[in-house]
């Protein structure tokens, strides 16, 4: 089973969401603002990637972090982690065992 993890009004998550509906792919959508995100789930992903590769320094949630904040998220504080869902580079595609983070369509073209 896909899932599709971001937040409804990113257009990435939309391009994302725009290509596997096309390609006939069945798949979840699982919004980060609505749905929340649980630290569960964040140890799954980090079993098929780096840490780093989840954290999204540019955006907007980053930079009204606070120092300390950032350094927290940098030394992978897992809850403020879920409670700032929107640090985790977006789309995050969840398949069987594999990840994709963020929307390259090569690599959904490859699925």
């Amino acid at each position: 089973m896909m899932i599709l993890y971001g937040i409804s009004n990113c257009d990435t998550v939309r391009k994302a969401r725009k290509f596997l509906e096309s390609a006939g792919h069945s798949f979840q959508f699982h919004d980060f603002r609505k749905d929340g995100l649980s630290t569960e789930t964040i140890l799954t992903w980090l079993t098929y990637t780096d840490y780093s590769d989840l954290i999204n320094k540019r955006s907007t949630t980053w930079k009204q972090l606070s120092n300390s904040e950032q350094a927290a998220i940098d030394d992978q504080d897992l809850t403020l982690l879920t409670q700032h869902p929107t640090l985790i580079k977006r789309p995050v595609l969840q398949l069987d065992q594999r990840l994709l983070i963020g929307f390259k369509l090569e690599e959904y073209q490859n699925l």
